[in-house]
């Protein structure tokens, strides 16, 4: 399983940028690759390590590739 942050970045619009970490929302409907429902904001980072604060009970995927975690929220 990969997912390409950049192959389908015309369908995503970027929140933030901090160099090693992102944070992604999904305008196009892209698939999450841990469950194939539309994720609403993806999350990348290249940090071993990243605390972050979920608004509400949102429901999220995580995916581990080499050299970035991505965290996809669902609404």
């Amino acid at each position: 399983m990969t997912f390409d942050v950049h192959a389908v970045r015309h369908r995503l619009k970027l929140k933030t940028d901090a160099g090693h970490s992102s944070l992604f929302e999904n305008r196009g409907d892209v698939a999450c690759p841990a469950c194939d429902d539309a994720f609403a904001e993806v999350f990348t980072t290249e940090k071993p390590a990243h605390s972050f604060q979920p608004t509400g009970s949102m429901r999220f995927c995580v995916v581990r590739e080499e050299g970035k975690t991505m965290v996809f929220t669902h609404d």
